[in-house]
């Protein structure tokens, strides 16, 4: 099952998601580097035990640790997460060192594999935060729309989240970008169905977009549509996925992309506007408690700290 990339980039949405954040314990990087190491051998291991599960994961590592590891080379466009304010909403940057992105079709698969490799990093980490996340309906949001309709599909997925050419010391890495948004669901629900449509700019039963000319300048699905300096759409590979408990009820959205220019470029459309300041009015049910970024690097990159 061992694939170049880290399979959890690309693999289809899954049921079951578990997002594991982490400090490092400088005193005790050559441990952490170790573990790193074997990582990839023990996600192998877990999902040959549950074959059936879709088991996946990814690794991902922030800017400010990167250096303690690879002193001689370093990801083109690794960077913190961008501090974005607008007029109304600000995303401030809360990055830590380390992520995992476990999923699966199965809880106890999930859990299996976190508990193995948090164990695998042993004292060389400290748990920043740890959030389980489950399938809604037919992939829908809380808010009760699908999510992740315009993703990217078949080998498209590879093209738009998978680093190529132009960056060939860490082909087959990828940025993560990762927001944990809680949503304010009491105050969405008692919008009634055509403001809440209005606000994506999609239907929410049937979902379908709306036609262009019907959407507000202030649609989620109009302020995330970028196109290119040569009017091509710019894509995002998302992994959002819904949590909740009974205080509180949100999304973690997780972008995979070869470049986190073109998330940042979309949240920036949605936060600061365009250039007559129309911002995303979703933001207005929803705040970001935690906003982080990560390169997810190559299997073989991890398999060669221990060298």
């Amino acid at each position: 099952m061992t694939t170049p990339f880290q399979s959890g980039i690309i693999a289809e949405a899954s049921s079951d998601a578990l997002f594991i954040t982490l400090n490092i314990n400088r005193a005790e990087i050559c441990a952490f580097k170790a573990a790193l190491a074997v990582a990839p051998a023990l996600i192998t291991k877990l999902q040959h035990q549950f074959p059936d599960a879709h088991l996946h994961a990814t690794i991902g590592l922030s800017d400010q640790v990167w250096d303690e590891l690879d002193t001689t080379r370093r990801p083109k466009y690794l960077a913190p997460f961008p501090h974005i304010a607008g007029k109304e909403i600000e995303i401030k940057p809360t990055d830590v060192d380390l992520v995992l992105h476990i999923r699966s079709s199965r809880h106890d698969a999930t859990y299996q594999l976190g508990c193995t490799l948090y164990s695998a990093f042993g004292t060389s980490v400290t748990l920043a935060e740890e959030v389980s996340c489950f399938k809604y309906m037919d992939n829908r949001d809380l808010t009760g729309f699908v999510d992740g309709t315009e993703n990217p599909e078949g080998e498209q997925r590879k093209t738009v989240a998978l680093v190529g050419k132009e960056d060939p010391d860490f082909k087959n890495g990828s940025y993560l970008n990762l927001i944990r948004f809680v949503h304010n669901l009491e105050r969405w629900e008692k919008e009634d169905l055509k403001t809440q449509e209005d606000v994506y700019g999609r239907t929410k039963h049937t979902n379908q977009e709306y036609p262009s000319s019907e959407k507000s300048v202030h649609a989620h699905t109009k302020r995330t549509s970028l196109k290119d300096e040569n009017g091509c759409a710019m894509e995002i590979l998302r992994q959002s996925i819904p949590f909740a408990s009974l205080t509180e009820k949100g999304l973690m959205f997780a972008s995979y992309s070869k470049t986190p220019e073109t998330f940042n470029m979309m949240l920036k459309s949605m936060i600061k506007g365009d250039q007559d300041g129309n911002t995303d009015h979703l933001m207005k049910y929803t705040r970001a408690t935690t906003a982080q970024a990560f390169f997810i690097p190559a299997n073989n990159w991890l398999t060669s700290l221990s060298n």
